[in-house]
């Protein structure tokens, strides 16, 4: 026996692999044999043709709960069914099956989830040992032959090696391969492969329930504010993310929101209460509920989510909802001096802010789920641009809102500690003063929150102030339009 060596790679090209048409693939192994014999017509598999509902419920850490309901005929006795065109990212230790006609009268008796998918390379490794026909595609004086090989695959580790009549041969270049038919355990699409019992009629509505990956959602929010910064429009988007393999055609969609640690924690609870309420109709675009420490929020029509889509869908909208504009100087816990200039000023930030409130009487009151909202405003030629963007918790109605879109332009804040006086043994006296500076064409009103330690006493102050914690005080300082305003306040604080 010689052995040959071709140095040309094996190429798969698109037509790699093919099935004589001949040929009758086998796409599973044999059923056990039935106590009973089916009769003609009754299904040893079922896809997605067979469908008669399905909802599909997404939570908001990467899994969701998929209800597949299906009309079928099973035979009666132990036969066995193949569940085709479910998630690629099944988890088969969530599976639940049963017969929604007759419940008691059809069981499970064993469960094997098969995917192991079909592939040019996975369909060649399970030749190993095999014959196959390898063909060659010539070109000779202009003209196409084809030229067809009898093969057997010896092996597949790095690269193939063929046995082909009495020689050993690798490197062997082929155009594509033609496989007798398709290996019994090798699937076109996951299947869950169950081990049925019946003991009721041949024709049973049936419901699939289980828990998949990667499905997602969130939600995203557009606040559009006023020339006058005193009303604004919101617009909530539900951003689903589908990359589970397979697509879900005219589905009851549903969004679980909440914390996303209670969500893993009670997920069992959680799918059983989502597959009960699956089935609940909802009138409005999307209608939410509360259960458990969690919101449900329904879309009130069906819709198609397919595999590797990102599809938007509306959540909520409000108009002319009241929004305030808020300067935020936040002070520092250690100013006495500045480090780098003795005797000069301190820059403090002056962060920006929109207030509202998530109320029915502003357009709102619907349980806001965390997201993000992006912000938007029209500049002086009516152009709409982007101001800035925060993240929002979960929301429930009634709260109040602040978004921090950045630190202002045109407002200047700068502090400076004017005295210090030790009065005793753990008493002193202190004193501050803050410059703000208003650029702007309009007046503004800037909020000072200022942490005072110890045991305090506000000895003066050249504007009102708040005592808004143990801790904290808080001015309200009006600036003038391209104005100046100096805050003073003198504290005596006791350690």
């Amino acid at each position: 026996m010689s052995v040959r060596f071709w140095l040309a790679p094996v190429v798969f090209s698109a037509g790699l692999v093919t099935l004589p048409t001949a040929a009758r693939p086998t796409t599973s192994p044999p059923a056990p044999a039935a106590q009973n014999p089916a009769p003609a017509g009754d299904q040893d598999q079922t896809t997605i043709d067979d469908q008669v509902d399905l909802a599909v419920t997404v939570y908001n850490s990467d899994i969701a709960l998929v209800r597949d309901v299906r009309d079928l005929r099973l035979p009666r006795g132990i036969a066995e069914l193949r569940f085709m065109d479910i998630a690629a990212t099944v988890n088969p230790a969530t599976v639940h099956f049963r017969s929604i006609s007759e419940p008691s009268e059809l069981d499970v008796l064993e469960q094997n989830y098969e995917y192991d998918l079909l592939e040019p390379d996975k369909l060649l490794r399970k030749y190993v040992g095999r014959n196959v026909t390898l063909v060659r595609m010539r070109q000779q004086n202009g003209t196409t032959t084809v030229e067809e090989v009898d093969a057997r695959l010896l092996s597949y580790n790095n690269a193939p090696v063929w046995r082909i009549g009495n020689e050993i041969v690798t490197g062997m270049h082929a155009d594509h391969i033609r496989f007798p038919e398709l290996p019994e355990n090798l699937y076109a699409r996951p299947t869950l492969i169950w081990t049925l019992e019946n003991g009721g009629a041949e024709r049973h509505r049936v419901e699939a329930s289980y828990l998949a990956g990667r499905l997602s959602w969130a939600a995203d929010y557009v606040l559009n504010i006023g020339r006058d910064d005193k009303a604004a429009d919101l617009d909530g988007w539900v951003t689903l993310t589908n990359g589970s393999g397979t697509a879900f055609r005219n589905a009851r969609l549903q969004l679980v929101a909440g914390d996303l640690n209670r969500v893993r924690q009670g997920i069992g609870r959680m799918a059983a209460e989502a597959a009960r309420d699956a089935a609940l109709p909802a009138s409005a675009p999307v209608s939410q509920e509360a259960f458990s420490e969690y919101h449900l929020y329904t879309l009130g029509r069906r819709t198609t989510i397919n595999n590797a889509e990102t599809k938007q869908v509306s959540l909520l909208g409000g108009t002319g909802i009241p929004v305030v504009k808020r300067y935020v100087v936040e002070g520092q816990r250690v100013y006495y001096h500045n480090a780098a200039h003795p005797g000069a000023p301190i820059k403090d930030v002056v962060q920006v802010y929109y207030q509202f409130k998530n109320e029915e009487r502003a357009g709102l009151g619907m349980p806001m789920p965390a997201g993000t909202v992006r912000v938007y405003q029209a500049d002086s030629k009516g152009g709409v641009q982007w101001v800035g963007e925060d993240r929002i918790a979960h929301t429930p109605k009634d709260e109040m809102l602040n978004l921090k879109i950045g630190n202002a332009f045109d407002v200047v804040a700068e502090r400076s500690q004017i005295d210090f006086l030790r009065v005793g043994d753990r008493t002193h006296e202190v004193e501050y003063e803050i410059t703000l500076r208003n650029h702007k064409p309009a007046p503004i009103t800037v909020e000072v929150n200022e942490p005072v330690g110890g045991t305090w006493r506000m000895l003066r102050s050249s504007h009102r102030w708040t005592k808004t914690a143990a801790w904290a005080a808080q001015f309200m300082v009006p600036v003038a339009a391209d104005g100046t305003t100096v805050l003073k306040y003198r504290v005596r604080v006791t350690y």
